[in-house]
């Protein structure tokens, strides 16, 4: 019986500090950057984009294309820098409240 209080006031923690890195995730912004700083993205790692610069000497109607590349590679360099911010958060929980690496988180 003991071992079931323990593992629900666990869960509980586990809860409490789940929803604190929710909220926490939602305020942590990340850049992602392409093209050697011609163009950055700017999310939360909750993967929101919250902003994107991109340096005017694209601005030309014949640079479309290479925009768009850069874009999507500044948004993908943002989005694996936020999952990996989401991570860090994880294993910092879970390694504070003795649970196993990965216990249940994917």
């Amino acid at each position: 019986m003991a071992d079931f209080l323990g593992m629900m006031k666990q869960a509980a923690q586990l809860q409490s500090k789940m929803q604190a890195m929710q909220e926490e995730l939602g305020s942590l912004e990340v850049e992602g950057i392409s093209g050697g700083g011609l163009v950055a993205v700017r999310m939360t790692a909750k993967m929101e984009v919250k902003g994107i610069k991109i340096d005017p000497s694209l601005l030309k109607p014949d640079e479309a294309e290479i925009l768009e590349d850069l874009l999507v590679t500044a948004h993908g360099d943002a989005r694996r820098k936020a999952e990996a911010a989401m991570q860090e958060k994880m294993q910092a929980i879970t390694g504070k409240l003795g649970l196993p690496p990965g216990f249940g988180f994917g």
